[in-house]
């Protein structure tokens, strides 16, 4: 009688197992996820969850490499080593928290940005954490232009970091306005362009060209007016020649007057007693070639 028992118990079991196993929630699912390998990319994670957690358990080894590069004693080539690993795993921690956002979760970029953001502006270190006390990334010493590379604990006593860390402090000193104002001279607002005599000579220069230039513009206005008027008294001849010999060559080239500009100057219109000889004239040509 116990057989069957053993045996719907034992079923019982598997199922009450495969179901904490398929829930994340359970703690036998947890105890599986903790053994489970981080990915290599965040974008083969498809869990929210899953990618919170590999976010925290990056900030613990972060946490971990801060605290071991405090050491002086571990030698050179040990604490670049070490500080590369932080800044290695501080690169990965902006990716995975680009998943989380994809994934519907927090924007941790943006937060941890206005955090530093906020801690240059009042001028010293965060020491505080985005999110909980974990973001060491702020400990760091960083320069503008590095790829947001960082320096951390004895790193920041290394060979030549120091030097650089220097001379970038030497060029970011904001000047004062006092400063500003002590190398401006007259020459700045042009009190002593005319000093030299340069300036002068190519002044008198480009207004004798200009003289020139108004000279030779009154002649040819002067002219193009003595030609229309030569023009408008010699018009009404012109057009009953044009009409009675029919050359339209002569008469166009006689009528358009173009000055040396390239102007085109007004074409004037034959009055009714012109037209009306014209049209005379071609019905007696008419008429007599009929008879002849």
């Amino acid at each position: 009688m116990a057989r069957p028992e053993e045996k719907a118990q034992a079923m019982l079991n598997k199922w009450v197992r495969m179901r904490e196993e398929n829930d994340p929630t359970s703690k036998l699912s947890r105890l599986a996820a903790r053994r489970e390998k981080r990915p290599f990319l965040a974008s083969h994670c498809e869990h929210l969850a899953d990618a919170e957690r590999f976010r925290k358990q990056i900030i613990r080894e972060i946490s971990e490499g801060v605290k071991k590069i405090q050491n002086a004693g571990m030698g050179e080539h040990a604490i670049r080593d070490l500080n590369d690993g932080i800044n290695k795993l501080i690169r990965e921690k902006w990716h995975w928290n680009r998943r989380i956002k994809e994934l519907g979760g927090k924007d941790y970029n943006k937060e941890e940005r206005k955090a530093m953001l906020l801690a240059e502006k009042e001028g010293g270190t965060l020491t505080g954490a985005v999110d909980g006390g974990d973001d060491l990334q702020s400990m760091g010493l960083g320069l503008k232009g590095s790829g947001g590379y960082r320096y951390f604990g004895a790193a920041k006593d290394l060979p030549g970091v120091k030097e650089l860390f220097a001379r970038h402090a030497a060029k970011a000193t904001k000047r004062k306005r006092g400063d500003v104002y002590k190398y401006i001279t007259p020459d700045y607002y042009g009190l002593r362009d005319e000093e030299d005599g340069v300036l002068l000579e190519l002044e008198g220069q480009m207004t004798a060209d200009n003289q020139k230039k108004l000279k030779h513009c009154r002649e040819q206005h002067k002219d193009m007016k003595q030609q229309q008027q030569t023009r408008k008294q010699m018009q009404p001849n012109d057009a009953v020649d044009g009409a009675i010999g029919g050359d339209s060559g002569e008469s166009s080239d006689e009528d358009v007057l173009l000055d040396e500009a390239g102007i085109a100057a007004h074409m004037a219109v034959p009055t009714q007693e012109v037209v009306a000889k014209v049209l005379l004239q071609k019905k007696r040509e008419a008429l007599l070639n009929r008879f002849t």
